[in-house]
């Protein structure tokens, strides 16, 4: 059994030079905690805390922007999930690696403060931008409501990566943009067809103008668009999601019929896959998705 999970998608614009002002995040944070009390997981766009102003050089803003996951934004962070007593996705922000490149990089802050998981975003969309490729797949344990996984903006036009969440576990995979332009909507239409292609809820929130286009959406696992903000200014969309849907439907099949993780029968040979020097084996098929 699974205990519903209450979620708040922020659809708004980017805090800009957020590091001039600290305490802005927090307060905004606080506003919409207090509005939606229920609220369990809360969720901003890609590079909210690290946006830059029409006009300016990204490439500028991004190494001013960019610190490591355990500096004095993260610490800020944890303790405000901390304080609030929520399962925190900021967005994205500029991490500062170890290895002394920049990444973009969404951290997740559990309830207790501490962080829980980070995804550095493994398709950058070239050649706009300019950070350094994530190399993991990325999900985290929410304890009795189900397993999330993360992807930012252009992953999700590259089925491998909900594919590949999804054979980990995912119940739900959020989504976090930033796109202003046209194509946002091929992006609804890839939330949905990751969402039935993986059996699994789609949650795909984009930024609000000017850094974006809005139109968020939650998908359920069958590819029924649950809920969607508009293309307007800032709108927190809500949903109440029951993660435990996600295993049913893989169990039972999408209306009732079609099971895409049960393909293989016992003693099949292997399927070889050029693409990635590898091959699809019955034996591991299932493994991942029955958590």
């Amino acid at each position: 059994m699974t205990t519903p999970l209450s979620i708040g998608l922020v659809q708004t614009a980017a805090l800009h030079h957020a590091a001039d002002d600290p305490g802005a995040f927090a307060t905004d944070v606080r506003r919409v905690v207090a509005a939606h009390p229920g609220v369990r997981l809360l969720a901003y766009p890609e590079l909210h805390l690290c946006g830059h102003r029409p006009g300016e050089d990204p490439e500028t803003v991004m190494h001013a922007a960019a610190e490591p996951l355990d500096g004095p934004r993260g610490t800020a962070l944890a303790a405000l999930a901390r304080e609030l007593g929520i399962w925190l996705v900021p967005g994205s922000v500029y991490e500062q690696g170890a290895d002394g490149r920049i990444y973009n990089t969404a951290p997740v802050y559990a309830p207790t403060g501490e962080r829980v998981a980070e995804y550095r975003k493994i398709f950058p969309w070239r050649p706009y931008e300019t950070t350094a490729s994530g190399g993991a797949f990325v999900v985290f344990d929410m304890a009795g409501h189900g397993r999330v996984g993360l992807t930012i903006c252009y992953d999700a036009w590259f089925p491998e990566v909900t594919r590949h969440l999804a054979w980990q576990g995912a119940d739900l995979v959020l989504n976090l943009v930033r796109t202003p332009t046209v194509d946002r909507a091929q992006e609804v239409v890839l939330a949905q067809a990751n969402s039935i292609v993986n059996q699994v809820f789609m949650a795909s929130l984009n930024a609000a103008a000017p850094d974006g286009v809005g139109r968020s959406v939650v998908v359920d696992p069958e590819g029924n668009v649950r809920a969607e903000a508009g293309p307007g200014p800032e709108e927190v969309l809500t949903d109440v999601l029951d993660l435990g849907e996600a295993r049913r439907v893989r169990t039972r099949g999408t209306a009732g019929l079609t099971r895409v993780w049960d393909p293989f029968e016992a003693g099949r040979s292997p399927i070889a896959l050029p693409l990635y020097a590898g091959r699809i084996d019955p034996e591991s098929w299932r493994r991942g998705a029955e958590g």
